[in-house]
């Protein structure tokens, strides 16, 4: 079978046994192959499909996001408003202004949280370094179940009619966007945008990626090194192997307050696959890191109230432990 990364394989190699001169098998050895053989491979997946998947993001600019989910109710615009976050950008630091912005614009609270949910869950840089350590069979069910999660929860919300636990500033930005004059909407014409413009756009957001996520990359695959190459296989299967009824819900507790990176985590997933720990526990992990990141929860803070925020949190953390049980038995 071809492996397109068999020329990092073989570099890590000669540098691990010929310059170094160190066995495979040992310790030492094994660390520093995972990390030079990660190193390479994970910044060319990032370079080459974060280029790909930016220039298809060109295609949906933030305004065109929220005219398509304005006015969209019940389950098909909570599924609508899921699909669509899987195809943008998305991070906590945006959390705010896509929030004020998708309410502002009419898009309902459930909606909304559809949306929230599966940007930052199934964003790019996890589905490509999933797609590349794990395979295609992982990648499109973790995608699945993240998928399914949004839908879900932003279906609840919406059913339950929190939005009295919206910040009432929200409310009063809606309705004074409601109450503009609308000349010369309809005279509005979209811009056209060159193919060049937007192979420019996806160049920028490749570089902007690695630029910003290249550090962690390195840090993150320097923790699973030493895990791949020091920490006993028995250990990682006593404390979190399959045998262990609790390891999902404490791999979910773990992620919470580890989000320094998404592409830093990765590769200690990959490490503690590697060595056992089953793919169900290490991707809830991955899915805790990703959408119950504790900065995220101080920023939402601003516009949600406790209770509401409570409720997120908990029908996440509740999915996320769901679905590492179930992909545990799937992936058995």
């Amino acid at each position: 079978m071809f492996d397109p990364f068999y020329p990092f394989d073989w570099l890590a190699t000669q540098i691990v046994t010929k310059l170094l001169g160190l066995e495979i098998a040992s310790h030492l050895g094994s660390s520093l192959h995972f990390f030079l053989y990660d190193v390479p491979k994970v910044l060319t997946l990032l370079i080459v499909i974060s280029f790909i998947v930016g220039t298809l993001q060109s295609f949906l600019e933030p305004e065109r996001v929220r005219s398509l989910l304005e006015g969209k109710r019940t389950f098909a615009g909570n599924v609508l408003a899921a699909m669509v976050g899987i195809v943008t950008p998305f991070c906590s630091c945006s959390a705010v202004p896509l929030f004020i912005g998708f309410l502002e614009a009419g898009v309902p609270l459930g909606v909304t949280f559809s949306y929230l949910i599966a940007a930052p869950m199934v964003n790019e840089v996890a589905v490509i370094l999933l797609w590349g350590l794990f395979g295609i069979k992982v990648t499109l069910i973790y995608i699945g179940f993240g998928v399914s999660l949004a839908i879900a929860s932003g279906y609840i919300i919406g059913l339950l009619k929190l939005e009295k636990w919206v910040e009432p500033f929200v409310w009063e930005l809606q309705k004074s966007r409601q109450e503009l004059p609308l000349e010369n909407e309809d005279n509005l014409e979209p811009v056209a945008i060159t193919w060049n413009q937007r192979f420019e756009q996806g160049k920028y957001q490749s570089c902007e990626i690695v630029r910003s996520v290249w550090l962690y990359v390195v840090v993150g695959i320097a923790i699973g090194a030493g895990i791949h190459g020091y920490v006993p296989t028995d250990f990682i299967i006593k404390y979190a192997g399959a045998n262990n009824p609790l390891a999902v819900p404490i791999a979910v507790i773990l992620g919470v307050p580890l989000y320094a990176n998404i592409a830093g985590v990765m590769p200690i997933t990959e490490a503690l696959v590697n060595k056992g720990m089953p793919m169900g526990t290490v991707l809830a992990f991955t899915m805790a890191v990703t959408a119950l990141s504790l900065p995220e929860m101080v920023i939402l803070k601003k516009v949600l109230r406790p209770q509401l925020l409570a409720v997120f949190v908990g029908l996440m953390t509740v999915g996320i432990i769901s679905i590492g049980y179930i992909f545990n038995a799937i992936l058995l």
